[in-house]
């Protein structure tokens, strides 16, 4: 029987809230389906990892709640020289929203954002001024899953759960209200598929735990090139990314957010439903 490579996956802790089993399930298939073995350790006590042939950090869920546990594995990965997809640079790089100022700088359009160090209600209008927009979102620079995000219309007061911390402002684009929020899908470097997320009546957020629903979409030149643009701007090349992005008043597509860590893959939209994403995981080894 050939070598079936060994490939631990991080998960969460086993009091983490949400439900992440059966999409776990879908991504173990994949995996399982290129030929690998599969096996869980929680993301915040994994034990010995030396044994593994690759370490995927993708169901790390809940790493934005315990932000100085989740960078001691990043370095205890680095330092010890584990394989590590995405690579532990990746890891890191896409754990801050700080980011997106990295990527407006080399040259890719991202949503305007301004980091504020302490929100208070000064720096909110500010902000404000700077984006020329007077209802914004307010969101945590590390968070996953729309954890501490916030749509401030005027004259609203700062959610107490804010005040005081450092925030990324942003004006709400209109364009998640009338056309959703874009996901493309890469796998190896190669794009993979995509869908529209759009929010529940009254919501801006596209998570399905808000309501928010998806479906594919086929994905126009401006949307497949801005990803792209993306991908080309990153530490080193993902073996799995989601890029997330929406439109302005006018439909320019602006990256929203890039997920290169423990992201849904959506796979039951892929094509060849994941095949393309097991091929890649074992191409890392």
């Amino acid at each position: 029987m050939p070598y079936q490579p060994r490939v631990a996956i991080l998960v969460p802790t086993p009091d983490y809230p949400e439900k992440w089993q059966s999409a776990f399930a879908r991504k173990a298939a994949a995996l399982s389906a290129a030929g690998l073995l599969v096996e869980q350790r929680v993301w915040t006590d994994p034990g010995d990892l030396s044994g593994f042939d690759l370490v995927l950090a993708l169901f790390s869920w809940g790493y934005q709640r315990d932000v100085a546990a989740w960078y001691a594995l990043l370095d205890r990965l680095e330092s010890e020289g584990l394989p590590v997809a995405n690579p532990v640079a990746v890891l890191r790089w896409n754990s801050d929203k700080a980011y997106l100022a990295e990527l407006g700088a080399a040259g890719v359009a991202v949503v305007p954002t301004v980091e504020v160090a302490a929100l208070d209600q000064a720096s909110l209008v500010a902000a404000r001024a700077t984006l020329g927009a007077e209802e914004v979102v307010v969101k945590p620079a590390i968070s996953a899953g729309a954890d501490g995000t916030h749509r401030i219309a005027p004259g609203a007061p700062i959610p107490a759960d804010a005040l005081g911390q450092r925030r990324l402002v942003q004006p709400l684009m209109p364009g998640i209200l009338t056309e959703g929020e874009y996901s493309l899908f890469f796998f190896g470097g190669e794009f993979s598929h995509a869908i529209v997320k759009r929010p529940a009546s009254g919501d801006f957020r596209v998570q399905e735990q808000f309501g928010g629903r998806e479906e594919s979409w086929e994905a126009n030149e401006e949307a497949r090139e801005l990803a792209a643009a993306v991908l080309a701007a990153t530490p080193a090349p993902p073996v799995y990314a989601r890029v997330d992005m929406v439109g302005d008043a006018a439909a320019t597509l602006h990256i929203i957010e890039v997920e290169m860590i423990e992201p849904s893959l959506f796979l039951h939209h892929a094509p060849d439903k994941g095949a393309a994403f097991g091929r890649a995981v074992y191409a890392a080894i």
